[in-house]
């Protein structure tokens, strides 16, 4: 993001992880530093570090933190660290991709402590820096599917703050502004979370674009008032066949657009694409505490004690309903088993 704010960055001492706590915004920001796995897995559990790029750069850095303050055999630990982080969000690919890749890099073998550590420092910062050029190049493919003037709908947050610059689904928002491009958002709020309203709207008002908050709810009378030229969401997870695993909701957008005849883009780096997951319905759907939906954001609760809660984190939205899927490679078009695996020849062996 412009200014002063960020999300996350390894520390200067290197010694910690350094994040934005996201589930303060937009009342207050500031920064955690985190130093032990506990922390890691607390931070990314909570959301207090979340998008499937940014939770990504954050696992790398932190297993470099971790490495550091390792003695002995530093290999058996840091895949016992690694599984635990993993642990806390099975469903967003990122997390595991950057895991295993810092497990990869450590397995190389080295001659010295001191190599294997350049080494890990050199893998996780690489991982930050592919984030920022993927994320410009999404935005670039995603500003060829627009023009100025387009009302675009929102759900979640898939912007900088889900990543380390620009993002996936508001990135194309973020670059189209920076040339002159006006587009009108309508941010959907996102329950039970709030991210479309803490978050997105935030992040968009900022920029200096034009947004509107909107109950999830309202979605569907826009589309018919013909306020909505296209639907961009971001995901957490692509199955092969193009089936996309993402905020609880956006399912229901991407029906709402089918039937009203608006595109539904799903913008995304190669490696949320996850090709040994042959569908949706081999993806792990988290599902979080009922509290969420009853008392987080109320001062007081909305639902008796005794009454049950179910709280998926994602649904998993039908290849057939997804328009295009915009990647740092170029945009996929169904049938995606096969466009995606043109653009990710190597990956999808």
């Amino acid at each position: 993001m412009s200014g002063k704010i960020f999300t996350v960055r390894l520390s200067a001492d290197e010694n910690a992880v350094e994040i934005l706590d996201q589930t303060l915004l937009p009342n207050r920001v500031e920064y955690l530093r985190l130093e032990t796995a506990e922390q890691l897995y607390e931070a990314i559990f909570k959301l207090r570090v979340r998008g499937a790029p940014a939770i990504g750069v954050c696992a790398g850095f932190g297993m470099y933190v971790l490495a550091r303050k390792m003695s002995g055999d530093i290999l058996p630990e840091l895949r016992r660290a690694g599984e635990y982080l993993v642990s806390s969000r099975p469903t967003a690919v990122n997390l595991s991709w950057a895991v295993k890749r810092m497990i990869v890099c450590a397995e190389r073998g080295y001659s010295s402590r001191q190599e294997l550590l350049s080494a890990l420092r050199s893998e996780c910062t690489a991982i930050c820096d592919e984030d920022i050029a993927t994320c410009r190049a999404i935005s670039e493919n995603g500003l060829s599917l627009v023009k100025s003037g387009d009302g675009i709908l929102t759900h979640c947050n898939a912007g900088a703050l889900a990543a380390v610059e620009y993002g996936t689904g508001l990135g194309t928002l973020l670059l189209g502004r920076e040339r002159g491009y006006k587009f009108h958002v309508y941010s959907d709020e996102t329950r039970p979370l709030l991210q479309g309203a803490r978050l997105t709207s935030f992040e968009l008002n900022h920029a200096g674009i034009d947004v509107t908050l909107i109950c999830d709810n309202a979605a569907s009378l826009l589309m018919k008032q013909g306020k909505i030229q296209a639907c961009f969401v971001g995901c957490d997870r692509v199955a092969a066949n193009g089936d996309v695993a993402n905020k609880i909701g956006t399912r229901s957008v991407a029906i709402n657009a089918k039937y009203h005849g608006i595109p539904f883009y799903v913008f995304c780096p190669g490696s949320t694409i996850d090709f040994n997951c042959a569908s949706g319905g081999d993806i792990v759907i988290e599902e979080r505490s009922g509290e969420e939906i009853k008392t987080m954001f109320f001062s007081e609760p909305v639902a008796e004690p005794e009454v049950k809660c179910w709280n998926p984190a994602f649904d998993v939205t039908d290849a057939e309903l997804v328009t295009a899927i915009i990647t740092e490679r170029g945009i996929a078009r169904y049938p995606y088993t096969e466009s995606l695996k043109r653009l990710y020849a190597s990956e999808a062996i």
